[in-house]
């Protein structure tokens, strides 16, 4: 039998970086994956490939509508859909064989096949081919993810009715997308397919489209791929999903719990993802689960079972493929005696629309709840001149501080390049600046980033220049 001093079960994200970790720490260090291929969902059916298609789309688009404003004359474009499907699986067979190198570099001795516990330091590995192998583990990490949940009334049938793992691979654009859950994934695949000519609706149960982002945020987005054509029902309560053959038919109680028919070709299930702890053999290592279906963990992700941990979406937090990836660094570390710390305040989250949206520590309205004085410093992207060079003028960033302290409390932006301006938002949280701090660095001009020190002068009395 083979002898491992950390196994880890799952190669998504958060599995794969603690794996390397575990090997740089000088742990015998074995990967664990059901899959062909290596990276989880985040690489093969997730953040990857739904970025590649974005990109693809946003080029079509910008094409169509934006090259001849730049002095750009492109006659007869034409859509390629196979080609921007198989330009993805391209990018995903790279990234993915990217982590196969990075297993082979630091020496980590990876199984394909369904990994179960057999008891609290066995695995037992389930080939494709029906062969099992069982393997020692001093010490095991749960990194198995999640999976796209669906309604109990919805027959998700990977057809007409699909998640978003079908949506990346669609042999045809739709001609009318319903989408039901108006979050992240649903709001990135729904511009994909809006970009490419698809009609898009989106139907969301709370009052508003990424509800636990800040409230400017979700106001700013929804105004902004309104004017790009997707229509929102919000306030909506699906109740039946019909599958008739080549239309879906969708009902829905509306605000006023009046019934509302929509019609569709497609209709993608987009409300939320449920941790994934299937056919994992828990019970015979005694961990516990939660309520809601997660792994239940301590501040050192060790589980109710000293020598296994629990790591990304099947515990508790926000499901980000960054969050899963720091968590995988901490238990690594804590393994080998070190003392690392992750500030859950701090895990950026980002939409990868256009305009970009993204977004760090604490929102207004959960200021207002938990009773904090605050104050507020916002700039809008269409005073940059960088914005209006470039045509895109969508946006705002908000700034959130201590009303006594000044120390920022949270950062909130939409805008071009928003998801990698938050990164200059996390620097300085983590380092607890205030806003003057930042009113006070100097940013190159032109850029995007020049609104970020527009509204922390804003923030602190008013000063932003340039509005």
């Amino acid at each position: 039998m083979k002898n491992f001093d950390v196994v880890i079960i799952g190669s998504g994200p958060g599995g794969y970086v603690s794996a390397i970790r575990c090997a740089q720490l000088g742990f015998n260090t074995a990967l664990i994956e059901k899959y062909n291929t290596l990276g989880g969902t985040c690489l093969n059916v997730g953040c990857i490939p739904s970025k590649a298609l974005l990109d693809s789309s946003h080029h079509y688009d910008d094409a169509q509508k934006h090259f001849e404003k730049h002095g750009i004359e492109a006659k007869d474009i034409k859509l390629n859909f196979k080609q921007m499907i198989d330009r993805k699986n391209e990018v995903v067979s790279q990234t993915t064989g990217g982590i196969n190198y990075l297993m082979d570099k630091n020496k980590i001795t990876v199984f394909n096949g369904f990994g179960s516990f057999k008891d609290a330091t066995h695995i037992t590995i389930a080939q494709a081919d029906g062969a099992t192998e069982t393997i020692e583990a001093t010490k095991t990490i749960i990194a198995t993810g999640s999976k796209p949940s669906s309604l109990p009334f919805i027959k998700v049938d990977k057809k007409r009715v699909i998640t978003s793992t079908e949506a990346l691979n669609l042999t045809e654009v739709p001609k009318h997308l319903i989408i039901i859950g108006g979050g992240v994934i649903g709001l990135e695949l729904g511009q994909v397919y809006l970009r490419l000519g698809a009609q898009v609706s989106v139907i969301e149960f709370m009052p508003s489209i990424i509800p636990t982002m800040d409230a400017m945020l979700a106001k700013e987005l929804q105004r902004s791929l309104k004017k790009q054509g997707m229509k929102f029902y919000t306030g909506h309560k699906v109740t039946s999903v019909k599958n008739e053959g080549k239309e879906v038919i969708v009902i829905a109680d509306d605000k006023k719990e009046n019934l509302i028919e929509f019609k569709g070709d497609y209709v993608l299930v987009a409300v939320g993802r449920r941790p994934y702890t299937d056919k994992l053999g828990l019970e015979n290592a005694g961990v516990k689960l939660t309520d809601r279906g997660q792994v239940e963990t301590n501040a050192q992700l060790r589980t109710n079972i000293p020598n296994i941990y629990a790591i990304g979406d099947v515990v508790k937090g926000a499901m980000l493929a960054h969050k899963a990836e720091e968590e995988g660094v901490l238990v690594a570390e804590i393994m080998a005696g070190q003392k690392p710390h992750i500030d859950y305040n701090l895990i950026p989250g980002v939409i990868y629309t256009w305009p970009e949206v993204a977004s760090v520590g604490q929102t207004e309205e959960q200021l207002k709840v938990n009773g904090i004085a605050y104050k507020v410093g916002a700039f809008p992207m269409r005073a940059l001149g960088r914005a209006r060079a470039s045509m895109d003028i969508d946006g705002q960033v908000k700034i959130l501080a201590d009303a006594t302290t000044d120390e920022i409390l949270g950062v909130h932006m939409i805008g071009a390049r928003a998801a990698d301006m938050i990164a200059e938002a996390v620097t300085a949280m983590e380092f607890r600046a205030s806003a003057e701090d930042v009113a006070r660095m100097s940013h190159a001009h032109p850029t995007y980033t020049e609104a970020i020190k527009e509204a922390a002068l804003a923030a602190t009395g008013n000063r932003a220049i340039h509005v």
